[in-house]
């Protein structure tokens, strides 16, 4: 059997139709950049979401860095974030003017460790960037708190974390922005790289609109100087598409995910992912542990069974923070687990069997 990490033609062939549809309007309309079918989409994610803006850009790596430079943060400014995410996250700090501060994760949920927070805050530090890694929503209210306390900036980025939701709030809510990637692989994903960034703040939404178009919210009328971010119509229309499915693509993630952890709940070799209490996990990925991952991650393959290293190193620990002068007693979980974790095969599409398959190959390969 063959089972892909992710199957996105699947998921095309499921709502055909409409997608081929949707992109024939935006060829018919010529709506190649912005247009309608951006702001419809703008306009139904903020709506889902129940917040007052959405601003579409490029990608999600820009959805940060927006706004980051929107809330005025650069260069002599510090900006809180965690060991262990995708680049995107802490290099926009960087890229910003501002130094990038990490923090250790917790054990069990793989996100920022709150308890470690405090002592990594100095008389430069205006933000911190929270990320809802895998699908899990991190501590928010704690964090949340400890920016009030400071005066701090809470940027939230869910490009892992589409409607997850935290005692009943949904994530990107809960401080001054949200910010999300739809890169095709997402829990909602587009045909390509797209972006964008949620808020209540209408003055800072205005800030990001402008950045976002080369500093301009009318033509010609350039007050400051910006960047080229915009979302294009194609991807708009694709992911106004996806959306009303997105609630249902996320359930069947979750009990996909319940499965594994039943089926593998008597390998002792691994260690499968928590749920945090109060928190709705949506699995963009499920990621277990075990000390033999490099091993088990081939011999699955040799199955046919397709996995993923989320991530094989840590941040400190990369080339590009090497000046940073971290040390792996610095971010000891960190360090651990990035030699530990194995992505499964995850996608609302998984069928039962498939899963199955994959535990059978798992519990085959710790007997011999």
């Amino acid at each position: 059997m063959i089972v892909p990490f992710v199957d996105l033609k699947r998921q095309y062939l499921s709502i055909k139709p409409e997608i081929n549809n949707a992109i024939e309007s935006v060829i018919e309309d010529t709506a190649f950049v912005r247009g309608k079918y951006v702001t419809d989409f703008e306009n139904a994610y903020a709506e889902k979401y129940g917040v007052n803006h959405c601003i579409s850009v490029a990608n999600g790596t820009d959805a940060i860095y927006i706004t980051l430079k929107a809330l005025g943060i650069g260069l002599g400014d510090e900006v809180i974030t965690v060991a262990n995410s995708w680049i995107s996250t802490s290099e926009t700090i960087t890229q910003a003017g501002a130094k990038v501060v990490f923090v250790d994760i917790e054990p069990d949920y793989f996100t920022i460790d709150v308890s470690k927070i405090e002592e990594k805050i100095t008389s430069k530090t205006k933000a911190i960037i929270l990320v809802h890694l895998y699908g899990q929503p991190a501590e928010i209210d704690t964090i949340k708190d400890i920016c009030d306390k400071h005066s701090f900036y809470l940027i939230e980025d869910c490009a892992q974390a589409h409607f997850a939701s935290y005692k009943n709030q949904k994530v990107g809510t809960f401080g001054i922005a949200g910010t999300f990637s739809f890169y095709p692989g997402k829990n909602l994903g587009a045909y390509g790289d797209a972006g964008a960034i949620i808020t209540n703040n209408g003055e800072l939404a205005d800030k990001m609109r402008m950045f976002a178009n080369h500093g301009s919210l009318k033509k010609h009328k350039h007050q400051i100087e910006g960047i080229n971010s915009r979302m294009d119509g194609l991807q708009a229309a694709i992911l106004s598409v996806k959306l009303p499915y997105i609630d249902e693509w996320n359930e069947k993630r979750y009990h996909n995910a319940l499965l594994y952890n039943e089926l593998l709940s008597d390998v002792e070799e691994i260690t499968v992912p928590k749920i945090r209490p109060n928190a709705t996990h949506i699995f963009h990925v499920y990621s277990i542990r075990t000390n033999k991952r490099d091993k088990l991650q081939t011999y699955l393959e040799g199955n046919g069974i397709s996995t993923a290293i989320h991530y094989p190193v840590a941040l400190p620990f990369m080339q590009a923070y090497k000046y940073l002068g971290h040390h792996s007693e610095d971010f000891p979980v960190a360090y651990q687990y990035q030699n530990e974790i194995l992505s499964l095969p995850m996608y609302p599409e998984l069928s039962t069997t498939s899963v199955y398959y994959v535990v059978d190959k798992i519990k085959e390969f710790f007997k011999q």
